[in-house]
């Protein structure tokens, strides 16, 4: 990890290979960071302060009206030394089947979803770099 980002009281390293933009939204901002295939990890802030719960939800729902079939299972982690809400999720696209990992948590300036997924070939190479992203999350409390 050699690139940081760090914005609004949350911060995080990734790999300089990833390419990292960052767009403004009602009320917060989104950073997505691409991989050269086809992993992505999204991180984004919303400063009204939805419930995690809400906002997990929220997600799901979306991901879910592009994917009636998919399988999602509630989850509960630490992340950023934070209790963080959300789900496990698969599904198929193009043949392929694709993992999704949604958590949210409250922190010092809103809200923070963290959502990744990637195509299953890339699960053994991907999600250790994806996971080394996450645990290098920090947020102002």
């Amino acid at each position: 990890m050699t690139q940081e980002f760090n914005e609004g009281g949350v911060s995080f390293r990734y790999p300089e290979s990833w390419v990292l933009e960052r767009e403004e939204a009602d009320g917060g901002w989104t950073v997505t960071l691409q991989s050269k295939e086809t992993a992505f990890l999204v991180v984004t802030l919303d400063q009204t302060m939805p419930a995690p719960e809400e906002m997990a939800k929220t997600a799901l729902e979306a991901l879910r009206s592009e994917y009636p079939e998919l399988e999602a299972d509630s989850a509960v982690d630490m992340l950023a030394g934070e209790l963080a809400v959300g789900h496990d999720i698969e599904f198929f696209s193009l043949d392929l089947a694709n993992t999704v990992w949604t958590r949210c948590l409250y922190c010092a300036t809103g809200t923070l979803l963290v959502y990744w997924q990637m195509n299953d070939l890339e699960l053994p190479t991907m999600e250790p770099v994806v996971r080394a992203v996450c645990q290098s999350l920090r947020v102002e409390e």
